[in-house]
């Protein structure tokens, strides 16, 4: 019997390995969670609860703490990372999945739609529960509670503020999120808010169109020839004929 089989196993993956002091285990990957918190170790003994008695985000080292999940009330694990062994298959509904360069979400969100028709609590989680796992709870979230791809992230974050969705895992949504919406980048107008083109207001008819008027060519009042008429002689009313003539017409005062 070889040394490290004397050994007692790692209380969390079951593998040998030196867990207390930063090993990573050979098999499965699993290691101490790098944290500068030393709160943070402890409040990560607990899942986060991402929709109220139901679905839950954690790491590998959640899903290890059998008694953790029991006060929780959680009764299934959706384990995303297929080199992660489930431990408490006697007590717990395992549902793995095997694809580990993609995320399949539909084969995930089949599982957890499930959970919910069943009124079942589940957990989520993959090694570090800040990548890959939240990326299925995002998924989920898109297409069972129709919201935006930003807004579920959002709420994901809040509850869970070590979530550090990778590049390519973001690529992933973006690509699921056009899928489910379309495109992610334009935001059209409903359909109950026709596009049409403002036409003027004529009361049934159609206006013609104003032409502005031209003073270009009227003769300024200060260019006219001056009128030689002497102040005695000036009548108002009275036109330069009729003043010569002297055929002034009296008005009838009856």
């Amino acid at each position: 019997m070889r040394k490290r089989e004397r050994e007692n196993p790692c209380g969390v993956c079951g593998h040998y390995h030196k867990y207390e002091e930063g090993e990573v285990c050979g098999i499965c990957g699993h290691r101490m969670p790098i944290s500068t918190e030393k709160s943070g170790l402890l409040g990560s003994a607990f899942p986060s609860e991402i929709l109220p008695e139901f679905l839950y985000l954690g790491s590998y080292d959640n899903a290890s703490r059998a008694e953790l999940l029991k006060t929780q009330g959680i009764s299934r694990v959706l384990n995303t990372v297929p080199a992660c062994q489930n431990l408490y298959k006697n007590s717990f509904t395992y549902h793995c999945l095997q694809e580990e360069k993609t995320l399949p979400f539909d084969d995930a969100i089949q599982f957890l739609e499930q959970c919910e028709k069943d009124k079942a609590r589940v957990l989520v989680h993959c090694m570090s529960g800040k990548s890959r796992s939240p990326a299925i709870v995002i998924a989920y979230l898109m297409k069972c509670k129709g919201w935006r791809l930003a807004q579920s992230y959002q709420w994901v974050k809040e509850r869970r503020p070590s979530v550090e969705v990778s590049s390519g895992v973001h690529q992933e949504l973006e690509a699921y999120e056009r899928s489910i919406f379309g495109s992610f980048e334009s935001n059209p107008v409903p359909a109950f808010f026709p596009q049409t083109q403002t036409q003027p207001f004529g009361f049934g008819f159609n206006p013609a169109p104003l032409t502005p008027p031209a003073f270009n060519n009227a003769a300024s009042i200060f260019e006219r020839a001056p009128i030689n008429v002497s102040p005695q002689d000036f009548t108002f009313g009275a036109t330069n004929n009729e003043k010569a003539n002297g055929n002034d017409t009296p008005m009838d005062g009856s």
